[in-house]
């Protein structure tokens, strides 16, 4: 059985004692893949030294988290298109817009978003939605944008069933994780009537760790909660809910 995190900090200084063991850890749990999203520049070289330390399981994105679009936006955004011209990356993200903690930069951040977007469309790359107290000007932006070269996976999906089908319906997979078995997650109250082909697993370590770890470092090894979850939610095998998951990682990373 091969599990794919298809949202992981691998480079978070939440690791800086572990990483090695930590990573180590999944992998031996049957972790094999770990997709990484970016946040800004000042995690780059971090994220590139990951790569070279687990060549075979660790899969960059390059981008500019929307909580790090700030002054210097355009000097960040500079970054990642640099980056993408220099090598390869399996993915635009984490980009969107996050209205949780500065509603004041919203314009900016629709900009950023925006401009990521079109890179992906440039670059034939999925993109990693983060959305948080924003679905309303995610859905905007998407609509405007929309085609059939514009897919990827809305990250940490914590919707209703119609934003859920909503954002199925702009080519993008759910990544699910911790929230799902949260007692006031509430998506666990409608997930299964989502085909499971519009599904893929994550973590998000180091944050939004699962019960019964809930409120401590998550890691990538704790995906074994978000599974069970599923198979549970599905009834069926943790060993079917890992290979569905892993083969729609695969649609949308090439990999």
């Amino acid at each position: 059985m091969i599990i794919t995190d298809t949202h992981t900090h691998l480079y978070s200084e939440a690791f800086d004692e572990d990483r090695a063991e930590m990573i180590h850890r999944a992998i031996d749990a049957n972790v094999k893949r770990f997709f990484i999203p970016a946040i800004d520049s000042t995690y780059t070289a971090s994220m590139l030294q990951l790569e070279k330390d687990f060549p075979e399981h660790v899969f960059l994105m390059m981008g500019l988290h929307p909580t790090h679009v700030k002054e210097n936006y355009k000097d960040e955004l500079a970054h990642v298109e640099a980056q993408l011209a220099a090598r390869s990356f399996y993915g635009i993200g984490e980009i969107g817009i996050d209205l949780y903690w500065d509603k004041s930069t919203l314009d900016i951040q629709i900009e950023a978003f925006r401009h990521q977007i079109h890179l992906a469309k440039q670059y034939q790359l999925p993109i990693v939605i983060h959305c948080r107290a924003a679905f309303d000007e995610i859905f905007e932006v998407l609509e405007q944008e929309k085609s059939d070269d514009l897919y990827g996976i809305f990250h940490c999906f914590t919707g209703n069933l119609e934003q859920a089908q909503k954002a199925i319906s702009y080519n993008m997979k759910l990544g699910i994780g911790g929230v799902v078995t949260f007692k006031n997650g509430k998506i666990d109250q409608f997930i299964n009537q989502i085909d499971l082909k519009h599904i893929v697993l994550e973590t998000d370590s180091p944050y939004l760790a699962p019960k019964p770890y809930r409120g401590k470092r998550n890691e990538s090894s704790y995906i074994y909660k978000v599974l069970e979850k599923l198979a549970e939610l599905y009834q069926m095998s943790a060993g079917e809910v890992a290979h569905i998951t892993t083969e729609n990682s695969k649609a949308i990373f090439g990999i």
